[in-house]
């Protein structure tokens, strides 16, 4: 069992030099810490990631300190002692990281890995999700061109399909560079800057940009972050035009059958339920991926199930903050036939449990960028875990 004894957090900076959090707990097993990611492009649905604010946090745990002194853990499930005591004290970011450390340390009590506690499946039945690299990026996450152009799409996803995540990692990497190249011959503003994510920073729009990535014959995908540029209509910068839901609908099934894409998140606004339906009755065999629209929120993802809004889910822990809500999300898009899609933050921590989350609770993708330390952590943790299945 682990016994807490004591807990702190303090303000550290996220890969996009933001402050974020990192709670650390004392045990009787050792101390450990954990920190939590911050969104950028963030859905008006999720969880507020602080109580009032970061520090207003940090104050309230070391309040709080006495109250988890000499709790007691001993199975994933008793994290709900720790949502009993936290329970709207503080904020999503905040509990993501105190039930983090707290995973470490059972992981560490009992001998096994974080990801043995949340599935201690056999060993050969391992199933390891796909990646989903952000290979050129646009939107919330980019800066303007010198021309004033950016894409107005926040992400443009590489997913290859081999057999390996270490082999799916080299040929995302690899098909990286072969882009820069592409970018260098067809994008005249084109200076080799890179995103919030580490992805390239274009003046082209959506179109070009999927030409250049069509080139690398790998399974192409699309963060639309559809909501970030809606308002009443989706509004277009480059270049320049307004869309009805209906019109963003036959534009984005003409993206569908010409790029032959596997994957579309967030295609229209997070509030419309009834647009995605309709796109995923036209394709189907697409994955159509709420994010904004779900929110790694049990209740909008029974809406989206009952509406036939999504085939697959983003899953960020820190956007509900409660790992027993996400064990809840996991568990309903599984039972739903719902592809689960673990996801990064534009801000990110040198923090690797996304990793075992993604694992154990048996993800069918991992999205987690190409490059970038931040990302790059996450990623051969993943492939770590792979490696000891031999």
């Amino acid at each position: 069992m682990v016994i807490i004894n004591g807990i702190s957090g303090k303000s550290v900076l996220d890969s996009r030099k933001q402050k974020t959090i990192l709670v650390s707990i004392k045990t009787n097993v050792g101390n450990f810490y954990a920190s939590a990611p911050n969104g950028k492009s963030t859905g008006k649905y999720e969880a507020k990631p602080y109580k009032k604010s970061l520090e207003d946090d940090i104050k309230k745990i070391k309040q709080f300190s006495d109250y988890f002194s000499k709790e007691i853990i001993e199975k994933f499930d008793d994290l709900r002692r720790i949502e009993d005591i936290a329970d709207r004290h503080i904020g999503a970011n905040t509990l993501f990281a105190l039930e983090a450390s707290v995973l470490k340390a059972l992981a560490k009590e009992q001998r096994k890995e974080i990801w043995q506690l949340i599935n201690p499946i056999p060993i050969n039945t391992g199933k390891f999700p796909r990646l989903v690299g952000n290979c050129i990026g646009g939107g919330k996450h980019s800066s303007i061109q010198e021309d004033g152009k950016k894409p107005d799409f926040q992400e443009f996803l590489l997913i290859p399909d081999l057999k390996s995540v270490k082999e799916n990692f080299e040929v995302n990497k690899k098909a990286k560079e072969n882009t820069e190249e592409f970018l260098k011959r067809v994008d005249k503003n084109f200076k080799g800057r890179k995103n919030d994510e580490d992805a390239w920073i274009i003046s082209l729009n959506e179109k070009e940009a999927l030409e250049i990535l069509s080139e690398l014959k790998i399974p192409l995908g699309l963060d639309i972050a559809a909501s970030s540029f809606h308002k009443r209509k989706y509004h277009y910068e480059n270049p320049r035009l307004q869309r009805t839901s209906e019109e963003q609908l036959s534009y984005l099934s003409n993206l569908i059958k010409n790029f032959n894409l596997l994957y579309l998140e967030d295609p229209f606004e997070e509030n419309d339920f009834e647009s995605f339906s309709k796109l995923l009755k036209k394709f189907p065999n697409s994955l159509i991926v709420g994010d904004d629209l779900t929110t790694t929120n049990p209740k909008r993802l029974e809406k989206a199930i009952n509406l036939k809004s999504i085939n697959a889910i983003i899953v960020k822990p820190n956007q509900i903050g409660s790992l027993l809500e996400v064990k809840k999300v996991c568990e309903l898009a599984k039972k739903n036939n719902i592809k689960i899609v673990f996801s990064h933050r534009s801000g990110e921590t040198d923090e690797t449990i996304l990793a075992d989350l993604a694992f154990g609770f048996q993800a069918d993708f991992f999205k987690c960028g190409i490059t970038g330390k931040e990302r790059e952590v996450k990623i051969k943790r993943l492939i770590e875990i792979e490696k000891s299945f031999g």
